[in-house]
């Protein structure tokens, strides 16, 4: 399961910090992602994090709407993701979906993601 929570309403130009806790099945190599869905468009990549268990390797992609101004991270005791996200603007605002795929590589494709949480709203005032 994925609980994502952290959404709000808040002025361009302000933060938010989203956070999606995960429970249930995992693997040793997984990676976790945010998507975002506006009204009218389709679900798109934002940002995502792998990590291993075992090696301890993390990588980390970002989409270029947001690259400069999100930050992906994540607690592996709390098996929590979080999403920082600073300078935030009018077309930020959607519906943000976490997301759990069992294996890597980081992808920005939604079908490799088997698992999806419910959204969290960001709101966005100009």
């Amino acid at each position: 399961q994925l609980q994502a929570s952290g959404g709000g309403l808040v002025q361009a130009g302000g933060s938010l910090r989203l956070s999606c806790a995960a429970s249930g099945r995992t693997s040793s190599s997984y990676v976790m992602g945010w998507f975002r869905q506006a009204p009218g468009k389709e679900r798109e990549f934002v940002a995502a994090i792998s990590w291993n268990v075992y090696t301890r390797y993390s990588d980390s992609r970002y989409s270029d709407s947001v690259k400069g101004r999100f930050t992906i991270s994540r607690d592996n005791a709390e098996n929590t993701m979080y999403l920082q996200m600073n300078s935030l603007k009018p077309e930020d605002a959607a519906l943000y979906y976490c997301a759990f795929a069992l294996s890597p590589p980081v992808s920005t494709l939604r079908h490799r993601y088997n698992y999806w949480g419910k959204g969290t709203q960001v709101t966005v005032s100009s």
